[in-house]
């Protein structure tokens, strides 16, 4: 009853994935256009409402930067 010469198939761990580079520097970007509309409208200026635009463009990049990535990933392997 010894070694039949079988292995155990070696899994690979399942770590998460750091964010991609670009997706943190939307991210950031988002967080700061949230922080100045805030600032913005508490002064009583409609710039604000470009904060907000900008605010939204920026999260769309940062979730269409994690999605690719994603992809890209399960792609490769």
């Amino acid at each position: 009853m010894g070694d039949t010469g079988r292995r155990t198939p070696r899994v690979p761990r399942q770590e998460p994935s750091p964010m991609p580079r670009l997706a943190i520097y939307t991210l950031i970007v988002c967080l700061l256009a949230v922080a100045a509309a805030v600032v913005s409208f508490a002064q009583g200026s409609f710039l604000g409402i470009v904060w907000v635009l900008l605010a939204g463009l920026s999260s769309n990049m940062t979730w269409y930067y994690v999605k690719r990535d994603k992809a890209r990933k399960s792609v490769t392997g």
